[in-house]
């Protein structure tokens, strides 16, 4: 399993990352047992970067989790999140930050995380997370408890805004690299690499969007794009593979992000995520599908507080 560098911390991680949701029976119910084989066969194939969150399950992944991980905890980098215990309620405030930091530590059955990271940024107000949440996981850095902070969200020029005028270690964003989107590499990317920034990449297949599924009905994407999405499937099958796989594969050949995190919910997904990694993408399927994905790019929503959402051109207001 390949490993790039987080950043400037130092960590060596998976370009494949285990996204722990689905041990949250946020996909669907899952039975233990399968999660914490999903967790060691993982391990087993070389995947040591673990992501989950409170919000997955309400706890229940971040428990599962630290039960899987007993007697493997040093063997991976474990990331956890704080400030969304539920999908509607958010908490940025430096009284939960912490709170939230020692409910995960007892979850994870742990007593360090490696990556704390606010989740979902673009909910709270700017001064809120600039200068309340992400000086209270500083906080919690100097005192031992978690190694690395950084943000998680879907914006990315919001996500740089707030790295501009923040100290962090690490930026999580999903669905921002992928065959459809690539802002995480044009409008994120240079500002990481300059500041040293660990940058992480979740959601290669935009919510089940590049699979050969339907996607979900709730689904944001325009209908356009969606309905756009079985030319990409015929494309790929004609190469012989499949849409996902491609999806896969092509998220992982981008150099930016030091991993990318997959939700995991078997050994059986675990193997199949780990076998694309070894199915190049023909030259000819490439070229193709960058033909017909050429009109679709970038085209994805906004979620969040109003203020938040940054024109592209105009991300460089200082919070207030």
């Amino acid at each position: 399993m390949q490993r790039r560098t987080l950043g400037s911390t130092g960590l060596e991680i998976s370009v494949l990352g285990f996204g722990g949701a689905s041990l949250g029976d946020v996909f669907g119910p899952i039975e233990a047992g399968a999660g914490n084989r999903a967790v060691h066969h993982a391990i087993d194939q070389g995947i040591n970067y673990f992501d989950t969150a409170p919000l997955y399950g309400f706890g229940l992944a971040e428990e599962r989790l630290g039960r899987a991980l007993a007697g493997r905890r040093n063997e991976v980098v474990l990331a956890t999140k704080c400030c969304r215990d539920t999908f509607d309620e958010f908490d940025f405030t430096a009284a939960r930050v912490r709170a939230s930091c020692e409910e995960s530590l007892r979850r994870l059955q742990t007593d360090r995380i490696d990556i704390f990271q606010i989740h979902d940024v673009e909910f709270g107000t700017r001064d809120q997370v600039w200068a309340e949440a992400i000086p209270a996981a500083r906080q919690l850095q100097a005192e031992g408890k978690v190694r690395f902070i950084g943000i998680t969200g879907l914006p990315v020029r919001y996500l740089r805004l707030l790295a501009e005028r923040a100290e962090l270690d690490t930026i999580l964003s999903w669905a921002n690299c992928n065959l459809i989107a690539d802002a995480l590499l044009t409008d994120l990317l240079p500002l990481a690499q300059e500041r040293g920034i660990g940058l992480m990449s979740a959601s290669p297949f935009l919510q089940g969007l590049l699979t050969e599924n339907a996607p979900p009905s709730w689904h944001r994407s325009p209908p356009d794009v969606i309905a756009a999405m079985p030319q990409l499937a015929a494309a790929c099958r004609k190469h012989g593979t499949d849409l996902a796989t491609v999806a896969l594969r092509y998220a992982l050949d981008q150099n930016g992000p030091a991993t990318t995190i997959v939700g995991m919910a078997s050994a059986v997904e675990v193997e199949a995520n780990v076998q694309a990694m070894n199915t190049p993408i023909p030259n000819e399927l490439l070229a193709e599908l960058e033909s017909l994905t050429a009109p679709l790019m970038n085209r994805l929503w906004f979620e969040g507080q109003a203020e938040n959402d940054i024109p592209q051109g105009q991300d460089r207001t200082t919070p207030s």
